[in-house]
């Protein structure tokens, strides 16, 4: 049986981990992602979550006596920047990189077998595709429920609803042809009906596919892909006629869904790979807010994505004061050891791969932008 520990609200972070002589200094992790051209705030958010959880970390004294400094470097959205400001990051030797986002980045990070060549571990890569699991790399480690994990949530729930069919609106890039697939396998002997249609980002080639779904009528439909192209997804197919149920997956916040599909965002249901970031009923959620309004006292609502920084920094956090000793290397070896562990109302577990968490519900979107869970 595999043990499982519990991590107390007061608990969290007095985990000792032994100082060796040859380690002094700062421990480095470094945030590379999109934090310009990508018109939706994700990279932001996620820094913002790990940014308050380890000022909590430095002012209860670091890990083992050394504070953690977190490196912050905008890839532009694009596999040239992230390759570009990796190289200018492991100067530093940073332990670990956290929350790399973008499909397109990160398979071709793995189709170019960057991360042999990089001394370093990847901790919640974003997003959750298949494509980016299966058979991913040994260090590189998914905290967030995979898109797998979302889509079939999402068909089970269509399924509680009586829905028969199901249009999928998607993305011509890796997320959104391996979610197309996932929503086939997800359907598989349910008696549902999975319609695709591909688009890439032009708002007449989005229209279009938009209205191949239209006229099959589907009983709800999906829209697969990066937080824009879901929400202009959302706008076309209810600007094609299409009033039925319409969900999309985590990455697309409540907020820009709004901006982005005006009065189509109501109604609209939204994957979620964390608990609600605003709630308070769980030690986790209690601790965020505290430390997000220690770190970040302009910010009055919170994100999943600011949860999901802040539960990805804590992870790390852990896993490095029991590595032994502290490389990436160790740190990697720590991850798997560490077993089941519950962040306070959010358990992860390394121990049988490098996917650590199987949490999805659904919220749905209001005419405000607001997420209802």
């Amino acid at each position: 049986m595999l043990r499982r520990q519990v991590l107390q609200a007061a608990a969290i972070g007095a985990v000792p981990l032994l100082a060796r002589a040859q380690e002094s200094g700062d421990i480095v992790v470094a945030h590379i992602g999109p934090f310009t051209v990508l018109p939706a705030p994700d990279a932001r958010e996620l820094h913002e979550g790990a940014q308050a959880a380890f000022a909590d970390i430095n002012g209860k004294g670091g890990i083992a006596g050394r504070k953690v400094e977190l490196l912050r470097l905008d890839d532009a959205y694009s596999f040239d920047g992230f390759k570009a400001r990796l190289a200018e990051a492991m100067p530093r030797k940073p332990l670990a990189l956290l929350s790399p986002l973008g499909s397109v980045t990160l398979k071709q990070m793995l189709d170019t077998k960057l991360l042999d060549q990089t001394d370093v571990v990847v901790i919640n890569a974003v997003p959750g595709a298949a494509v980016l699991r299966e058979p991913g790399h040994p260090r590189l480690f998914h905290i967030r429920a995979g898109d797998d994990q979302q889509i079939a949530k999402i068909v089970s729930h269509a399924q509680a609803l009586n829905i028969k069919s199901m249009g999928v609106l998607y993305q011509n890039i890796p997320m959104g042809s391996s979610g197309l697939a996932s929503a086939k396998a997800a359907a598989q002997g349910t008696g549902m009906e999975v319609i695709g249609a591909e688009s890439g980002t032009d708002v007449a080639e989005l229209a279009k596919a938009a209205q191949q779904i239209a006229a099959k009528n589907p009983h709800s439909a999906m829209v697969i892909g990066a937080p824009k192209f879901m929400g202009q997804g959302v706008a076309a197919l209810r600007a094609a006629g299409v009033s039925q149920q319409l969900f999309t997956l985590s990455y697309l916040p409540a907020p820009a869904l709004k901006a982005l599909a005006s009065s189509g965002a109501r109604g609209v249901g939204i994957a979620q790979t964390f608990p609600n970031p605003n709630g308070s009923n769980t030690p986790l959620q209690r601790l965020f807010k505290a430390a997000m309004q220690r770190a970040h006292p302009e910010l009055k609502t919170y994100t999943p994505f600011h949860l999901e920084g802040y539960v990805s920094a804590q992870i790390f956090a852990e896993a490095a004061r029991r590595a032994r000793p502290l490389t990436p290397a160790g740190l990697t070896d720590a991850l798997h050891r560490m077993g089941e562990i519950d962040f306070g109302g959010f358990r992860v577990d390394f121990s049988k791969g490098n996917e650590g968490s199987q949490w999805v519900d659904i919220g749905v979107a209001t005419a405000e932008g607001r997420l209802l869970y």
